[in-house]
């Protein structure tokens, strides 16, 4: 390749953004949560491994414990994961007082707030929290806390310099679980030490269609000279995908890409959601991957703040073609940031927040957001919404992990909105416990029973089958299952013929086919057309 003409990025070109050098999602971009994550979890792993690395070689080694807390490395590893312990210790320091101030925070108010004012109790928050919470009471008198985020994102504990970027090359679908393992130096891997905001990132993303000349964007990025032959082999000067043009066709498209993941085009207006997208390259399972998506996606839609449904991944590789996003809502509690907070931080332009039941018009179409329950252990997060996207004269709707535990909420979603067209719900039915995600957050002992109750389950067959009723869909496609290879690496999902998920989806397909219902569970690709009137 010379590297004085203008080239292409591969397509295979791996990008996985770093938190101080472990996989980053929204909440190690959000002040407040990345404290606790960096003091109650990645240090604890670290910690652990350190001191008995060979459990987690035979952990990592049992298929049951995948998505557990195990660093994925050898013994010969030990060295290089003390010395990010060590260097985690000495450059996070204010993080971790941050972290402890919030647990004496909760202690404080567990022990003085009894119902009476909470103004003398200003005096006694953590001075380092002091002027960043606020105070308050449920109308039963238990007392809680709300961060100011968007003064905590101004403050020493927001600190571009802990993101950066490590690149590579991808062969094949079998990534390892990245969220309890972080990434070390590796001759194979280019380090780039940029904040999630840097717009040259940008440039280099859209080098996958349009070229670019490699000097320029080696400048851009701050890649030194030592590093050129690496950062070279991610280039080509034979171009791998063409630009795909806005779809112009008279029927509604919708192609499934994986996992929560659809896009919907018509009459020259898209609309992608929950992205994640795989890479290209020869595995033998069919499906579209980033080189299928349009040159401009009009609206992304994310429908809740966990790992496998907002992916930094695939959001900055796509941020120049995407001109607007749509999220819910948060609550303002601790364990549930601003979302559109996070994204603003990153880079992404447009976020717009959707209430339940608000609608926003989109192009030739129109996005209704709907309560979506469920899926969050019963804590009191707001941040997640299902989507009735109208286009034409058809109606779809997306779900995503919402669990019908009042079944009561879809006559009254009915009586609203009628019968509908097309149904994506997703059928977790039995997912991890409460602190599988949350448990950093979690200031106080959580007894073990408690934990096991409270978990992200989306829709079994009963629920499920209760939307399809009230509903009366023509068309019911079960998605969201975390199936595809492809996704393992954040999911840690790999079913067998015998998981409750797959028994449920598949009475659940089973019997809208035997009503003569188009019904099917999707795995790798779909296309679906439907006349628009």
């Amino acid at each position: 390749m010379n590297t004085g003409q203008n080239v292409y990025l591969k397509q295979n070109v791996q990008v996985e953004p770093l938190f101080n050098q472990w996989y980053a999602w929204t909440y190690l971009v959000s002040p407040a949560t990345a404290a606790m994550y960096i003091s109650n979890l990645h240090l604890k792993i670290m910690q652990s491994f350190v001191s008995a690395p060979d459990v987690h070689v035979a952990a990592c080694k049992n298929p049951a414990m995948l998505g557990g807390p195990f660093i994925r490395y050898g013994p010969n590893k030990v060295g290089e994961i003390k010395a990010l312990l060590d260097r985690t210790m000495r450059e996070q320091v204010h993080m971790l007082e941050f972290a402890k101030a919030v647990k004496s925070l909760d202690e404080m108010l567990t022990n003085d707030a009894s119902g009476f004012s909470l103004e003398p109790l200003y005096q006694k928050i953590p001075d380092i929290l002091k002027g960043y919470v606020e105070l308050v009471y449920d109308l039963n008198n238990n007392p809680s806390f709300r961060f100011i985020e968007g003064l905590l994102y101004e403050s020493p504990y927001y600190n571009r310099s802990s993101q950066s970027l490590a690149l590579s090359l991808i062969e094949k679908d079998d990534r390892p679980f990245v969220l309890s393992t972080p990434r070390l130096e590796d001759e194979r891997i280019l380090m780039l030490h940029l904040p999630f905001k840097n717009e040259g990132l940008d440039e280099l993303f859209k080098m996958k269609h349009e070229p670019g000349p490699f000097l320029h964007i080696k400048e851009s990025l701050g890649v030194s000279d030592a590093e050129e032959d690496l950062f070279k082999s991610f280039f080509t000067d034979r171009e791998e995908a063409t630009i795909n043009p806005r779809y112009d066709g008279d029927k509604v498209r919708i192609r499934y890409f994986g996992h929560g993941c659809i896009l919907i085009e018509w009459n020259g207006c898209s609309l992608l959601t929950d992205p994640l997208i795989s890479y290209k390259y020869d595995n033998g399972i069919q499906r579209y991957t980033f080189a299928d998506l349009p040159e401009v996606i009009d609206y992304v839609l994310l429908t809740h703040n966990h790992q496998d449904h907002i992916m930094f991944e695939v959001l900055l590789q796509l941020r120049h073609k995407i001109r607007n996003v749509i999220v819910p809502k948060n609550s303002g509690g601790p364990a549930d940031p601003s979302l559109k907070l996070i994204l603003r931080h990153i880079g992404m332009r447009n976020v717009t927040e959707i209430e339940e039941l608000e609608t926003i018009d989109v192009g030739p179409g129109s996005v209704t957001g709907l309560p979506f329950l469920g899926e969050h252990a019963d804590l009191n997060i707001r941040t997640k919404i299902a989507y009735l996207i109208r286009m034409g004269s058809r109606s779809i709707m997306c779900v995503a992990d919402s669990n019908n535990l009042e079944p009561k909420l879809y006559d009254h979603l009915h009586d609203v909105f009628g019968d509908l067209d097309i149904l994506f719900i997703g059928m977790e039915c039995q997912g991890a416990p409460l602190s599988w995600l949350y448990g950093p957050l979690i200031t106080q002992p959580l007894a073990r029973k408690q934990d096991q109750s409270r978990r992200f389950d989306g829709s079994d067959y009963e629920k499920g089958i209760g939307i399809v009723d009230r509903f009366k869909f023509k068309h019911v496609y079960v998605y969201a299952m975390g199936m595809e290879p492809w996704l393992t690496h954040i999911t840690s999902i790999e079913y067998t013929k015998d998981a409750h998920q797959i028994i449920e989806s598949d009475k659940l397909v089973a019997d809208c086919r035997g009503r003569g219902i188009t019904a099917e569970r999707l795995f790798g690709q779909k296309e679906i057309l439907l006349d628009a009137q």
